[in-house]
């Protein structure tokens, strides 16, 4: 009688995705909600975290390339008891670098969760909303690996190579690295369509996603979050919240801190800037006209710098920009963003006018409406002092982005304003075809083909964008590489050449206002985000 054949030994289960997505998701949840602490803590620099999770890719592609190498990273794993320990240990080595790298990453959700790490303010819901996130952007991850695996197992091809592809896998992995370190994978990234920022942006800048993700500290701003931009009247959008968490302060006796309280009895503008923004800049003139007229009749200007970029957190940066820009009030560097967080705040500029008793009582976001804002600190003025003798408006009241002037125009799917032709479609290449007959003033209209994005529009074959506007100069936020050449009615005046990220660029200078119909001609690939005149 034979002996029944045993049942051939079941292959070892590959457990790499998953110990890979549990390491993104340990690194980027601690790191996330301890990590700056800790940073600070030490004195280490601000982007330590980044540089150990490009030291580690490197060192994973090493240890695919080199046999050595990778024996020594899994090491530290190898007292797991686990079936191939040695090679999820690796994997897990590489999900720790992975989410170090994603810690940095912006978005109104990471933002609310690194600021509760950097404040110690860490609860249940931070650490929910925390993993939430991390697994959210894990589980998208783990699903192209499993896919990824199967086809390998399947495929004689790439197991018979499996040396092979472990090399150009290791090498890939080093020359990311790279692109991280020199950042070229922005420009990348700047290349290829963003097609699902419409969709993103729907989610976190609906009413919602705005009243949870600002102040999820505390109740006591909350009534911040119920106050109209640009309301038409004075309101009451509660107590102001404290000057809190600022670096130092610059313009003010000794450099010494403002305390609002003590500014009781007078009216207070609180203005959230930043000294490299050109809508920041463009503002200060109307800082500069309302602290002249007005500090003798009890008006108190503070500038809250909350910086957008590293390079704007150094001191000697701030002083020398708000110098050049003849900036002469208080001014508070709020580089945690504390303060900025207090008011649930999320643009520059953004002004928000306090009461003789201390309570929000107008919020402004952005450019624009210098008049209505200027009425209001008049009014505030006389309900301080009824007797208070004003003088007249300052001259730039009507100097308005409204008055005489084309208001600044986001080539965006959801903020355009003014275009003419047919429907946007989002986040995909369409042609479109000028309209027949003259475009009327402030409005725009495109030809050629187009991705309309959420944060810009890009150029593909025989782009063309025309625009009628009144103003001095017209200008226009691009990036990517390429040429844009400017007709002013009909006649070509310059050719642009454009490389890089976004920046500003000069399409017409004037003298004086004038009323012209403006077209560009783009190469294929550039981005084009904003139009502002002056």
């Amino acid at each position: 009688m034979t002996a029944p054949t045993a049942p051939p030994a079941r292959a070892p289960r590959n457990r790499r995705p998953y110990a890979v997505v549990a390491g993104l998701v340990v690194s980027f949840a601690f790191f996330t909600l301890l990590g700056v602490t800790i940073i600070s803590a030490l004195g280490l620099p601000q982007d330590i975290l980044r540089h150990i999770g490009l030291g580690l890719l490197v060192l994973i592609g090493l240890g695919l390339i080199f046999p050595p190498v990778e024996r020594v990273l899994e090491k530290p794993f190898a007292r797991i008891p686990q079936r191939q320990v040695n090679k999820e240990g690796g994997a897990f080595a590489l999900g720790l670098g992975l989410g170090l790298l994603y810690v940095p990453c912006a978005g109104p959700v990471l933002a609310a969760i690194t600021v509760a790490g950097a404040r110690g303010e860490i609860n249940a819901g931070i650490v929910v909303l925390t993993l939430s996130f991390a697994l959210g952007t894990a589980v998208p991850l783990l699903v192209f690996a499993l896919a990824g695996r199967r086809v390998t197992e399947r495929v004689a091809a790439f197991r018979k190579r499996a040396r092979g592809l472990r090399i150009v896998a290791g090498s890939l992995m080093i020359v990311l690295a790279l692109g991280l370190a020199l950042d070229v994978t922005a420009a990348v990234q700047r290349s290829l369509p963003d097609y699902t920022s419409g969709v993103q942006k729907r989610i976190e800048d609906s009413d919602a996603a705005r009243q949870q993700l600002s102040g999820l500290y505390d109740d006591s701003n909350k009534d911040l979050s119920r106050c109209e931009d640009g309301a038409d009247e004075l309101r009451s959008c509660g107590q102001a919240p404290p000057l809190e968490g600022i670096d130092s302060w610059w313009n003010t006796p000794g450099n010494g801190p403002v305390d609002l309280k003590s500014l009781r009895g007078e009216v207070v503008l609180i203005d959230f800037w930043t000294y490299s923004c050109i809508n920041c800049q463009r503002a200060v003139p109307h800082l500069k006209d309302w602290d002249r007229a007005y500090r003798d009749a009890g008006l108190r200007i503070i500038g809250v710098h909350s910086p957008e970029f590293a390079f704007e957190k150094k001191r000697g940066n701030v002083i020398a920009g708000a110098e050049r820009l003849g900036v002469t009030w208080p001014v508070a560097l709020d580089n945690d963003l504390t303060t900025w967080n207090n008011y649930r705040n999320r643009f520059w500029p953004a002004k928000y006018l306090i009461d003789a008793d201390g309570t929000v009582r107008y919020l402004k976001f952005g450019e624009g409406q210098y008049d209505r804002t200027e009425k209001m600190i008049r009014d505030l003025l006389r309900q301080a002092n009824p007797a208070v003798a004003l003088p007249a408006p300052t001259g730039r009241a009507t100097d308005d982005l409204t008055t005489d002037r084309t208001p600044e125009t986001y080539l965006s799917n959801l903020r355009i304003r003014g275009y003419v032709g047919a429907p946007l479609v989002d986040d995909k290449p369409t042609a479109y075809r000028f309209p027949k007959g003259p475009l009327p003033l402030g409005k725009l209209s495109l030809d050629g083909t187009w991705t309309a994005g959420y944060e810009h529009f890009t150029a593909g074959p025989d782009a063309r964008i025309a625009f009628t506007y009144r103003a001095k100069n017209a200008n226009l936020v691009l990036a990517g590489t390429g040429k844009v050449t400017v007709l002013v009615d009909g006649s070509p005046t310059r050719t642009i050449d454009v490389s890089g990220s976004p920046a500003l660029h000069r399409l017409t200078d004037d003298k004086e206002p004038r009323t012209a119909r403006l077209e560009l001609r783009l190469t294929p690939g550039l981005q084009a985000y904003a139009f502002t005149f002056g």
